[in-house]
């Protein structure tokens, strides 16, 4: 299996009903000692920073075409202690209902992201967001970057709620 390193931020300007992005890169080291990377970024019109968030690992793995074991760099604790805490496990076995009885936020691309995730091995990470990690400060670089854009896709799902 090939390693590979995710790194993802998301942004939204006038959280929860306004603008926002997703800055994702994608590292891995070739048998030839090669560091490959890509970036991905894209805006939206109408979104949330939690959505934006998700949309970047999302589109992180989903950009995969093999399966890899992959180490996901977040500064969003709503992903990193979904996983790592087991929320995740929690929201399956109640059918989308969170410890408060209410049903889970983004459930669309919590299923999407579980669904990309199948092939791969995949752990979470947090690193604490704009404390000067390189590769995080360029993630939130090209979210802001898409945000601010004028390129914007409809979040369809947010748009109906």
């Amino acid at each position: 299996m090939t390693d590979v390193r995710l790194y993802s931020d998301g942004a939204a300007r006038g959280n929860p009903d306004g603008p926002g992005g997703y800055g994702t890169i994608l590292q891995f080291v070739d048998n030839n000692g090669e560091l490959h990377e890509r970036e991905y970024s894209q805006g939206y019109t109408r979104t949330t920073n939690n959505r934006m968030e998700l949309m970047g690992v999302i589109t992180g793995i989903e950009a995969l075409t093999r399966p890899c074991r992959v180490n996901v760099f977040s500064d969003s604790k709503y992903i990193t202690d979904a996983f790592n805490r087991h929320w995740v496990d929690s929201w399956l076995k109640k059918n989308w209902i969170n410890s408060q009885h209410k049903p889970v936020k983004n459930p669309d691309l919590w299923k999407r992201l579980l669904k990309a995730m199948e092939p791969h091995e995949v752990h979470f990470n947090w690193v604490k967001g704009h404390n000067g990690h390189p590769l995080n400060e360029r993630c939130d670089k090209l979210a802001t970057s898409a945000a601010d854009g004028t390129d914007l896709l409809d979040d369809d799902y947010f748009v109906g709620l």
